[in-house]
């Protein structure tokens, strides 16, 4: 009797069912996988939380007391005028006495603001937002 027939027919058989079995391997490894990733990135935002929650706690309830920058005051005074100011009208809104120095300072920072771009020099001397 020949029995290669029946033998080859079984590694026919072992080869597909071998094949089948790296497939479904593969399936289940797949789902797997991204279930670690999954996992894997719970776990990171859930550190991430902790440390923002950690750092909010330590900062103070009440934001610190700022000093006001003396060009944002001037755009508040500029933001009320009904039309262009000098410095000395500047000065006098914000409760500077008109002292030469404090209109020359004054003189200065509006300047600043011109090379900005935030106010324009209208006439010599006299200053109003940028249209």
């Amino acid at each position: 009797m020949n029995i290669q027939p029946p033998l080859d027919a079984l590694d026919l058989q072992e080869d597909a069912a071998r094949a089948l079995a790296d497939d479904l391997r593969a399936e289940i490894d797949d789902p797997q996988t991204r279930l670690r990733e999954a996992e894997t990135h719970l776990e990171h935002l859930a550190i991430t939380r902790k440390t923002v929650t950690d750092l909010a706690d330590r900062l103070p309830a009440v934001p610190p007391d700022l000093p006001e920058h003396p060009d944002l005051r001037i755009l508040v005074v500029f933001n009320h005028a009904t039309g262009p100011l000098r410095a000395k009208d500047v000065c006098e809104a914000l409760d500077h006495e008109p002292l030469p120095k404090n209109i020359e300072g004054t003189r200065a920072k509006l300047k600043r603001l011109v090379e900005l771009g935030i106010l324009t020099e209208a006439d010599t001397g006299t200053f109003t937002h940028k249209q």
